[in-house]
């Protein structure tokens, strides 16, 4: 097995590896930016796919900002090219500390827009995230800590099999809220879920490519293709759910199940009209809140004293 981290790399493959790692970041910051400004573009009932997607993209933008410094530190530049030192292998190593955190958090922005409710929410949520994270943890220890090829196959494998745990979970949930959501609705997820599903199917080809190859064209190609898949996932998927949010929430204003402080547009149409409460609904005989009388020192505090003439100077 040859390690993607120890192969030298010439000028040009060196400046097309941090031009990708700078680009990624740069995308994860637009991201994220959106993503602040627009959460509450969506109902509390799908503000879980938000903080998720805020999540996403902040400990991936922390990650990127670590990997470039790892990159920038990790290589030698000599007269036959940009030798790796020993902590090179931290450019690959914080990819999947990334992952770890990153890809869990998916799961839960993806499930948060199905439609399926109460103890089933937490109980497929609980199993996905540790699904997600085992398939990253055991994928970690195949292509970073073993060396040998055939350790590093069944490791390779073990991670496959959460990995496919994880796809049929979220299959599952998301065909089975098809028959609850309106066409457009379950075209979207359909569209989220097909962009995740097919995004994650890249890592594991690279995976098992990088057991076989080796050379700095072959580093080269890892990092540009692990980097355009965290795009197309954590920028491209997230725009995606952040869509199926807003338009529930537009379709949940429409059918008088929610009231949303502001209308709802989706590329320049609108799907519902701005609403305030007109009235709060308490139980039989509960009050907001007990009232209580201002403190006679408050009152003092408050009352204006009547001008007196001695008093002036």
């Amino acid at each position: 097995m040859s390690e993607p981290w120890t192969s030298t790399l010439t000028d040009t493959q060196h400046v097309v590896i941090l031009y990708v790692l700078i680009v990624t970041g740069l995308a994860l910051l637009a991201s994220f930016i959106r993503a602040w400004t627009t959460q509450h573009e969506v109902s509390p009932r799908y503000r879980s796919a938000v903080v998720a997607r805020l999540g996403v993209n902040a400990v991936a933008l922390v990650s990127y900002a670590l990997i470039l410094v790892a990159f920038r530190t990790g290589y030698v530049s000599t007269p036959e090219g940009w030798v790796p030192t020993e902590s090179a292998i931290e450019t690959f190593m914080l990819r999947y500390a990334d992952w770890s955190i990153t890809v869990p958090l998916l799961t839960i922005e993806l499930l948060a827009v199905c439609a399926f409710v109460g103890v089933a929410v937490r109980r497929t949520r609980v199993i996905a995230v540790v699904s997600a994270f085992l398939m990253i943890v055991t994928g970690f220890i195949g292509g970073i800590l073993v060396t040998p090829v055939s350790e590093a196959l069944v490791w390779g494998a073990v991670s496959g099999v959460f990995w496919i745990l994880l796809s049929a979970i979220l299959v599952r949930e998301v065909v089975r809220s098809f028959a609850k959501l309106t066409s457009e609705s379950a075209r979207l997820l359909r569209y989220a879920a097909t962009a995740l599903l097919l995004g994650w199917f890249v890592y594991p080809i690279v995976y098992v490519v990088q057991l076989f190859v080796e050379g700095g064209e072959w580093t080269t190609a890892t990092h540009v293709i692990f980097s355009l898949a965290d795009i197309c996932i954590k920028v491209g998927f997230g725009g995606l759910v952040h869509r199926v949010a807003k338009l529930r929430t537009a379709e949940d204003v429409r059918a008088g199940d929610e009231i949303h402080h502001e209308s709802i547009w989706i590329s320049s149409v609108k799907q519902s009209d701005a609403g305030q409460p007109r009235e709060v609904y308490l139980a039989e005989g509960a009050s907001v809140h007990d009232r209580r009388s201002k403190p006679p020192e408050m009152s003092a505090v408050a009352a204006p004293m009547p001008f007196d003439p001695d008093d002036t100077v």
